[in-house]
């Protein structure tokens, strides 16, 4: 199993991109009122990628030996992948004006950068 690591690894790494570029691309046609944003493709294939992008993640932990709530890294990136849904599902979905939404945004982009870092480090920084 160890062999799949660099494979699953690089998958991981492509729909985490897909999830962010994804994201992006929906919140800039969000703020345009783009008709875009009510094609059925544009309302599944978010579910599509983030449910991939969370199996990918899954098998990694498995195959590293490592599980969220047993090794702290873990945990804080999980914590700082929720704090991104959320940020990112306020950009998105409140009844709110443009310029809390582009903050909403830039937190979540900034929480999934958190997240990036956590995982490159192995290393917990806020719950440490």
């Amino acid at each position: 199993m160890d062999s799949l690591y660099p494979a699953i690894k690089h998958i991981h790494l492509t729909f985490i991109a897909l999830s962010v570029l994804f994201f992006i691309v929906r919140f800039a046609l969000h703020l345009k009122q783009s008709p875009i944003m009510d094609k059925k493709f544009v309302k599944v294939a978010p579910h599509v990628i983030d449910t991939l992008l969370v199996l990918s993640g899954l098998t990694l932990c498995f195959i590293i030996k490592q599980y969220p709530f047993q090794d702290v890294w873990l945990t804080e990136k999980i914590g700082a992948l929720l704090a991104y849904i959320f940020l990112a599902t306020i950009a998105l979905k409140a009844n709110r004006n443009k310029l809390f939404k582009i903050f909403a945004a830039l937190g979540a982009i900034a929480w999934i950068v958190y997240a990036g870092k956590v995982a490159m480090l192995k290393q917990a920084i806020i719950l440490s």
